[in-house]
Formats: C-alpha cells, sequence, structure tokens
C-alpha cells in the first residue's frame, strides 16, 4: 500500500474509531493515580475533552492560511483555567460549557468555517478555560502539580497535532470525510449538551 494510502487510512480509522465510540465525560470523580502519567492521559480519558481537542487542530488546520497559533492558545488557556480551579475559584455550568465546545467545535470542522485570527483565538481560549478548569478541579490530592500539568498539556498539544494531521490529510483527498467527521463531533456534543 503507497504511504499516501496509508496514511489516509490510519486517518479514517482513527476519526471512524472516535466517532463510533459512546462518549463518555471525563471528570465524574477523582482519579487515583498521580503525576505526568495520569495528567498525560486524563485528556484522553473521555470523548469530551478528546473530542474537542482534536476538533482544535482539524479546525485550525482548515482555515485558509492554517491558524497553528491556536495550538498554543488552547493549551496555554487550558492551563490558566486549571490554576483558577487550584486556587478555588467557582465557575459555574462547566460541564454544558465543555459539552457546547464540542458541540461548536464540531460544527466549525463541518461547515469548514474560517474566521479573524483574533476572533478564532477567543473562541477557542473560552473554551480551553473551561477544559482547563474541569482538569485543575480533578486534580488528583497529592500529585505534583508541574507533573501533571505537563503531561496533560502534552497530551492535548498531542491531540491538536493529531486532529490538525488528519484533517490536512483528508482534505487532501476527500473534504466530504473532514465535514462528515465535524458533524459526528457536533453531534456528540448535542448528545453531551443535553445530558449536562
Amino acid at each position: 500500500m503507497p504511504l499516501t494510502s496509508s496514511i489516509r487510512a490510519r486517518s479514517i480509522i482513527g476519526l471512524a474509531a472516535c466517532l463510533l465510540a459512546m462518549p463518555a465525560f471525563a471528570h465524574p470523580g477523582a482519579h487515583h493515580v498521580a503525576g505526568f502519567p495520569a495528567g498525560f492521559l486524563h485528556p484522553l480519558a473521555g470523548w469530551d475533552h478528546l473530542l474537542a481537542m482534536v476538533a482544535v487542530g482539524a479546525w485550525a488546520a482548515q482555515q485558509r492560511r492554517p491558524a497553528w497559533h491556536l495550538l498554543a492558545v488552547f493549551p496555554a488557556v487550558m492551563a490558566s483555567g486549571a490554576v483558577l480551579a487550584l486556587a478555588g475559584f467557582v465557575l459555574p455550568h462547566v460541564e454544558a460549557g465543555i459539552a457546547a465546545s464540542v458541540l461548536v467545535l464540531g460544527l466549525l470542522v463541518a461547515f469548514s468555517v474560517r474566521m479573524p485570527a483574533a476572533a478564532g483565538a477567543v473562541l477557542v481560549a473560552a473554551f480551553a478555560l473551561l477544559h482547563g478548569f474541569a482538569h485543575g478541579a480533578e486534580f488528583p490530592a497529592g500529585a505534583s502539580v508541574a507533573g501533571y500539568g505537563a503531561g496533560f498539556l502534552l497530551s492535548t498539544l498531542l491531540l491538536h497535532l493529531g486532529g490538525a494531521f488528519a484533517s490536512r490529510s483528508l482534505q487532501a483527498w476527500r473534504l466530504a470525510a473532514v465535514r462528515a467527521a465535524g458533524v459526528g463531533v457536533a453531534l456528540s456534543g448535542a448528545w453531551m449538551l443535553a445530558g449536562a
């Protein structure tokens, strides 16, 4: 199988696995493993975080000039949200906001919405604040802030890059596949929002 066909096949299989699995919230309770591994695995443990983070990368890659700055904005603001939660701040409707982020990001990908860089950054930052707050609120007792934080930031960046790679690979092959993935993410977000 040629390399490009292999990459396309893996991209399609990865996106299909994300879309076919039942969504599960990543924050039903405290996690029992502490440090870097727990931080790294936390975004991978729930479809709400995973889908949003992959969608950010996919959407960034869809812009006329790829908006790679979004891949830095999300983790930076997410870290700020975690710090707010650790400091004891209260942020209302976090779960509903996270579900809405999945819905909106899925729609942005599905319709290949393009917007000015600053507007896109503000939107992504608002969603990142909610995701970060949820991470911080579930910070494992006794865990290393630096280790856990580094783990979830690295995991987030890798999910963004995976979404961007899949989006770019599939766009070159079939735009309909990227849009279908966006619709799947949006429907997952709507389902989550209904249960939030």
